[in-house]
């Protein structure tokens, strides 16, 4: 009697990846509505009257902001690159930046609002939606810090083969720069 071969093994569950994929999904479409909404309410009034006369926002800051964001991509291609690799320790060290350059983008965000001092109600709508977009940036930022010390610990901790989490956060920070990009262009750049 003929026996079958065994059947092939199952293809990998993508449930982390494809859970970091809808999360980054929804919140981009969030984003994308309040920077809609924040050039809806500037186009609604005069040039002149829609940002506070004597704010002045310290633009170094926001451009290394950008840089940061942009250079944290670099730095968690590098834990992909190394996990695959089987590299643990510079998979670590990487994951370990990663997490300071995270720290550096909340620190950067924190120095733009104490520069800036708006009240959170003004005159027109920028002040609110000021806050709310660069808000909701930081509670991004403060997310994917998380992800990347839950990613850090199961990864120092052993599970060097489960790669998912690794590619999963590699996900969330590009969307995460992608997002700040839109952020600073609209609202730092374009005012």
């Amino acid at each position: 009697m003929h026996a079958l071969p065994p059947a092939p093994a199952a293809p990998p569950k993508r449930q982390v990846v494809v859970g970091t994929a809808l999360f980054a999904a929804a919140a981009t479409m969030l984003v994308g509505a309040m920077t809609a909404l924040w050039f809806h309410f500037r186009d609604g009034v005069a040039k002149n009257t829609w940002k506070p006369a004597k704010m002045v926002i310290p633009e170094v800051a926001t451009n290394v902001m950008w840089i940061t964001a942009l250079l944290s991509c670099l730095m968690i291609q590098w834990a992909v690159y190394s996990a695959k690799r089987g590299d643990r320790q510079h998979a670590s060290l990487a994951l370990g930046i990663v997490i300071m350059l995270g720290l550096a983008l909340l620190n950067s965000q924190a120095y733009v609002w104490r520069r800036v001092a708006l009240p959170v109600k003004g005159d027109t709508a920028y002040n609110s939606m000021f806050y709310a977009i660069t808000a909701t940036y930081f509670v991004l930022v403060v997310t994917g810090i998380v992800y990347a010390i839950v990613a850090a610990f199961r990864y120092i901790g052993g599970r060097t083969k489960d790669r998912e989490t690794i590619a999963g956060l590699a996900l969330y920070w590009y969307f995460l720069a992608g997002v700040y990009t839109v952020v600073w262009y609209s609202v730092y750049v374009k005012k």
